[in-house]
C-alpha cells in the first residue's frame, strides 16, 4: 500500500486525566511515528503534540480516529500527496 508523509496536530484539554490514554495510543502506532514534540501548558490545563508520520491512509486514518475519539481531545492531519519510496523500492 502507498506510505504518504504527513503531520499531526493534537490538543489535550483536561491534561492530567486524559494524557496517559493518548501516550498509549501513540505508543501503540509508534511505528508510524517519525517525529514528535509535545509542549505541556499546565497553567492552562492543556497540552500540544505535534507529530511527523509517515504511512498508510488506513493508518493514519486509525490513529487519529482513536485519538478523536477520546474526550477532551481535538486532531487535526494534513497526509501529503506524493507516495514516498519504502525500502527496497527503486526510482519510478
Amino acid at each position: 500500500m502507498d506510505q504518504r508523509i504527513g503531520v499531526v496536530g493534537i490538543v489535550i484539554e483536561d491534561r492530567e486525566c486524559i494524557a496517559p490514554e493518548v501516550n498509549r495510543i501513540l505508543s501503540q502506532f509508534g511505528d508510524v511515528i517519525v517525529g514528535r514534540i509535545g509542549v505541556p501548558r499546565p497553567d492552562h490545563d492543556l497540552a500540544v503534540i505535534a507529530l511527523i508520520v509517515q504511512g498508510t491512509a488506513d493508518q493514519m486514518g486509525a490513529l487519529t480516529g482513536r485519538l478523536g475519539n477520546l474526550p477532551s481531545v481535538q486532531v487535526k492531519s494534513g497526509m501529503t500527496s506524493k507516495r514516498v519510496k519504502t525500502d527496497g523500492e527503486g526510482c519510478r
